[in-house]
């Protein structure tokens, strides 16, 4: 009588342990969050992520705002993987103080989250991984300083107010500017919004208030592109150093149009960002901060293979 009971309870025992074993199988999923998809740089990033998902097996989860500017967009999306109860987040925020309230929120409720790209005004994350933004901007400022001879008046083409990675950068430029190239005026500095248009309109209005204008820094690739817009038909009159990188650009630093250009690495950022959320996962010990540094791009190196490998990796191979 004891027989059907036990064949009962032992079938069961074996589904509970093959429902067990599924769940252990099942790949850890990252979601990772941009602050917008239309550049180049994004589109990087996202292939570094594949990249690092592939070789730990895992899956990304890829979703950002439209907008570089829709902070209560990206706010939105971390909330949906926060409900969704994802493994790991990693983010870029638009926002250095709009996005604390839902980064402090999945410290809450214990959903792991790493920063990258750009800073937050709070420090309840696992790990941030970001260029040394502060630095990179010195670089901008270096450059312009060596190719104005020292002397001369530039402006600054800036990419949203809130945004610390650009913030910095911006501030770099001016600090180093101001200490060690005193004959160098920063006559204007205004902020394209993370657009292409806004950024050319921007800075043909500062082409057009100052006409003795000898160069430009301008701190992303939307700016960038939009200065370097503005500067047709000026070509070689005033010495743009941009940020970033895209096909106009480089063609641009082919031509002369563009002097030089600080990038950075988005694809290791991407890299770096899931693997380093694939660590903590497994329980291991991650850095709480770690930087990546930026290059200079001329056209003297511009053909080089540690330049080639970063401006133009290999995103047919991740992404279609």
């Amino acid at each position: 009588m004891n027989l059907p009971i036990l064949t009962r309870r032992a079938a069961l025992a074996a589904l509970a342990g093959a429902t067990a074993s599924c769940n252990r199988s099942q790949k850890k999923t990252i979601a990772v969050i941009p602050k917008g998809n239309a550049h180049l740089f994004w589109q990087s990033v996202h292939a570094g992520a594949v990249a690092a998902a592939r070789e730990d097996n895992l899956d990304v989860i890829w979703n950002g705002p439209a907008a570089e500017t829709d902070f209560t967009g990206q706010i939105k999306i971390v909330e949906s993987m926060i409900n969704r109860r994802v493994d790991a987040i990693a983010l870029a925020p638009i926002d250095r103080k709009a996005m604390v309230s839902v980064v402090e929120r999945a410290a809450k409720e214990n959903v792991l989250l790493i920063i990258f790209d750009s800073g937050i005004d709070t420090d309840q994350y696992v790990s941030q991984i970001a260029t040394d933004n502060y630095r990179a901007g010195e670089l901008g400022a270096e450059r312009m300083a060596k190719i104005l001879n020292g002397a001369g008046q530039v402006a600054i083409l800036a990419v949203t107010p809130g945004a610390a990675s650009t913030l910095a950068r911006e501030q770099g430029f001016e600090d180093w500017i101001k200490k060690n190239a005193p004959k160098i005026e920063i006559v204007d500095k205004q902020f394209g919004m993370s657009e292409v248009a806004t950024s050319l309109s921007k800075a043909e209005n500062m082409l057009t208030a100052h006409p003795q204008m000898a160069g430009m820094f301008a701190s992303n690739e939307s700016s960038a592109v939009g200065a370097s817009q503005a500067l047709r038909g000026r070509q070689g009159k005033v010495k743009l150093v941009g940020f970033d990188s895209s096909p106009s650009l480089i063609e641009g630093l082919k031509t002369g149009l563009v002097d030089s250009l600080v990038i950075q690495d988005p694809f290791k950022m991407g890299y770096e960002s899931v693997k380093t959320a694939a660590k903590k996962i497994a329980g291991q010990t991650v850095e709480k901060n770690r930087s990546l540094p930026a290059v200079l791009v001329t056209s003297e190196n511009l053909d080089t293979p540690e330049i080639q490998a970063k401006i133009s990796p290999d995103l047919k191979k991740y992404l279609d």
